[in-house]
Order: structure tokens, then sequence, then C-alpha cells
């Protein structure tokens, strides 16, 4: 069971709950899939479903079988089919559909340029709409990953977030994909994705200084702990890749014992990098704040 189950609701002053779990779990999907490019697995059908059982562990639709298919009619924008706004393929055609879009993603009938081959593959993927629930939150996941893929690798880390961009301009982005649908009006689509690559690239490498900049700063911090700063480096570490821990699955993680993850986060919260959000004597959860605020500038819930 995800170790974000342990929030309460109200448990950071201000920021709900749900905000905080879905966000930490869009990183640990974004971090999970690029881990596993690096290993050599390659973006594939079995990625995809392991990326969405991440992403929806312990969050909202967490209950609609994560990291599975859909078996089931689904739709968009109603209550029922008849009157919805899309209605995506029936759940028979889902699979032919998705292995199609693997081979189109391995370049198969031809190589594709990377930046159009994202455009495509996402309108593809979220037309096809293959899970229950998260489809438009690993539609975005899927751009990223396909710009960190080692075989192209414009990306060396996934730090250029599209989901911004079309959360500002939602009503556009979802009638350019209708369009797609409705008119085959591809090339529109194209245009309006390139654009806002070419926005979020620049702000990206606003967002990308201060995160490196907050990071070496922390890291300068914790070395100045003296002998207690090897273990609370580890620590650090870990909160960079996953901004919210608990002390068990910090323990699990990293191989020490609890009590020295306990005297490390201790020295965390201490410097103020990481706070701890419960209140609780047991059961405590470590926030990453300042890193989640950043992070949090890029990601959609």
């Amino acid at each position: 069971m995800s170790d974000l189950l342990l929030f309460e609701h109200g448990a950071v002053p201000g920021v709900p709950t749900q905000d905080l779990e879905d966000t930490s779990n869009y990183v640990a999907a974004i971090n999970y899939g690029v881990r596993r490019m690096a290993e050599g697995f390659p973006i594939s059908l079995r990625l995809v479903r392991e990326v969405h059982a991440t992403l929806m562990a312990g969050t909202r639709g967490g209950d609609r079988a994560p990291g599975e298919f859909r078996r089931t009619q689904n739709w968009i924008g109603s209550t029922r089919p008849g009157t919805a706004r899309y209605v995506p393929p029936p759940p028979h055609e889902v699979m032919p559909a998705m292995g199609a879009l693997e081979k189109f993603l391995h370049d198969q009938p031809e190589p594709t340029p990377i930046l159009l081959k994202a455009a495509l593959a996402h309108a593809q993927f979220e037309s096809i709409h293959p899970f229950l629930d998260g489809n438009g939150r690993v539609g975005r996941l899927l751009i990223t990953l396909l710009l960190c893929a080692p075989e192209d690798q414009v990306l060396s880390r996934p730090l250029l977030y599209l989901s911004l961009y079309l959360k500002r301009h939602r009503d556009l982005y979802y009638e350019h994909l209708q369009r797609i649908r409705t008119d085959g009006a591809w090339e529109k689509w194209v245009q309006f994705f390139l654009e806002g690559v070419i926005e979020v690239a620049q702000a990206a490498t606003d967002t990308t200084r201060r995160i490196v900049e907050l990071i070496e700063r922390d890291r300068q911090r914790v070395h100045g702990l003296g002998r207690a700063a090897g273990s609370a480096a580890r620590v650090h570490d870990l909160a960079v890749q996953e901004t919210v821990l608990t002390i068990p699955r910090t323990a699990r993680k990293l191989g020490i014992s609890e009590p020295t993850v306990a005297k490390a986060l201790t020295h965390l919260t201490g410097l103020t990098i990481l706070t701890e959000i419960t209140g609780r004597q047991r059961g405590k959860v470590y926030l990453y704040r300042e890193y989640l605020n950043l992070l949090d500038d890029g990601t959609e819930r």
C-alpha cells in the first residue's frame, strides 16, 4: 500500500491532500518510467501500464483497474454515451489500437521525427483512451517519456512538462483533439503542440535553474552536518526523487535502519529542508515542500 495513504485531510495547511497525492504520484510515475528506460526497457504497452499503476496508486481512480487496459466502454463529456462529446473505441478494439500505437512509437512502418512523434502519439493515445481513469495524465507523461527515451534523448532529465501549457489552453487543447477525430485536422494540432513546446522550453529554463540551485543549496547545508551528513545526504537524495517520505518506506528504499532514518529526518527538518506535516508522534510524513512547489508549477493534477 502506498505510504501516500498516510496523509490525512488538511494535513498541510492550504494544500488539499488529494493535490499532494496526485502531484507526488505524477513525479513518481515520471521517475519510474525514466528509470525503467535507463535500465534498457523500451517504451511499450507494458511500460505504459506500469506507469499508469504507479500514477494511480493510492490516489483518485486507484480503485479503477490501475495498470490494466479497460474492458468496458468509457466516454467523455456526459453521463451516458448517447450524449457524450466523444466515445472512444469499444473495449475489444483497445488492444489492436494500442498495438498499432506501439509500432508507431518504434518507427514502424517508418521513422518519425521525435517532436512530431510525440504530438501524434499523444493525440492518438487520448483518442484510444485505454484506461478507465487517468488517461489525460498518462497521455501527458507519454510525451515526457518519449523526449527522455535513450535512443532520442531530446531531454537528459524529465524537466519539460507540457501539462501546464495544456491546462492554460484547456479549451483549445480539447478542441484540437476533437477536430482530429471529426475532421482529421492533424496539421492544426501539430502546430498547437509545437507552439507549446517552444513556450514550455523557455519557461523550463528558468524552472530548471531554480531546481538545480535549490538542490545544490540544500546539499551544501546537509554536508555542513558533519558526521551526520552521510545518512542525511542519502535521505535528501531520496526526497529529490520522491518529494514525500515516511520512515518505514525510506528505510526500505535505502537499506538502512529506521532509527538512522529518523535521525536523518530530524536533521533535515531542523535545517527546514523537509517539513513534517502530520504533527503526529507515529506515522510521520515528511514533505520536501519547496522542491514540490517548483515541480508543481509544471504538472497538472
